[in-house]
């Protein structure tokens, strides 16, 4: 199970922040930050996507504990600082 997120950054700092620590919730579930990437481009937006400054793939081993971590108490006590740092869309895509 991979879960996306589509980032837009609003306080680069708070985002520093936020990044520093999400990867510890996400061991908890048994998932791990797979890549990190800055976009580019977008050669085609015909679903009129938001624009998204960058992107992150977390791995988990069952769409459950993908589930879990984000509804998790330990990812919660973050959403203040993410509100903050970033505008996120986050989904999940079985392999």
């Amino acid at each position: 199970m991979k879960v996306i997120g589509l980032i837009k950054i609003l306080d680069l700092a708070a985002f520093e922040a936020y990044r520093s620590q999400v990867g510890q919730t996400v061991a908890i579930y048994g998932g791990s930050v797979k890549f990190r990437g800055e976009k580019k481009f977008m050669s085609w937006n015909e679903l009129d996507c938001q624009d998204f400054d960058a992107c992150v793939v977390i791995s988990f081993p069952t769409p459950d504990l993908a589930q879990r971590w984000a509804m998790s108490p330990e990812y919660g006590a973050l959403l203040s600082v993410r509100s903050k740092a970033m505008r996120l869309t986050l989904f999940g895509v079985i392999e």
